[in-house]
């Protein structure tokens, strides 16, 4: 798996704009994700939570969400940004992106150009998936 620096970036960019439109009056972590998917369509999603917490939706899961809302299947890579260091998906993003084959991962904060590249396997080894 490759991703050109100039994707990489666009990714990680974008992942930190739609953090602005996270609904986070809770914990008052803003999140933003970005999916690359396999056609060069990138999807982005904000974190949106709610008073009954297992009602909230992870930034991640609502970038994949409108993906496959789009029938998108198949995914190259995924940003998240947040906070004031790099950020990787939490478990339950992990475990449904995992549903979705091995992709591109790049942490990053919630500003600044800097981020950590990884794979979807290192973050989520052995995943319960069905292939």
């Amino acid at each position: 798996m490759d991703l050109s620096k100039a994707a990489r970036d666009e990714l990680v960019a974008r992942a930190q704009a739609v953090r602005s439109n996270a609904h986070c009056p809770y914990s008052g972590f803003a999140v933003g994700a970005a999916l690359l998917a396999d056609s060069g369509k990138i999807y982005a999603g904000a974190n949106c939570e709610s008073a009954s917490f297992g009602g909230t939706i992870c930034a991640e899961r609502a970038a994949l969400t409108a993906a496959v809302s789009a029938g998108e299947r198949h995914f190259t890579a995924l940003a998240v940004a947040a906070g004031d260091r790099p950020v990787s998906p939490c478990g339950i993003c992990r475990q449904l992106l995992a549903e979705f084959g091995e992709m591109i991962v790049l942490c990053a904060a919630g500003e600044g150009a800097g981020f950590r590249i990884t794979t979807l396997s290192a973050l989520l080894p052995d995943a319960f998936v069905k292939f």
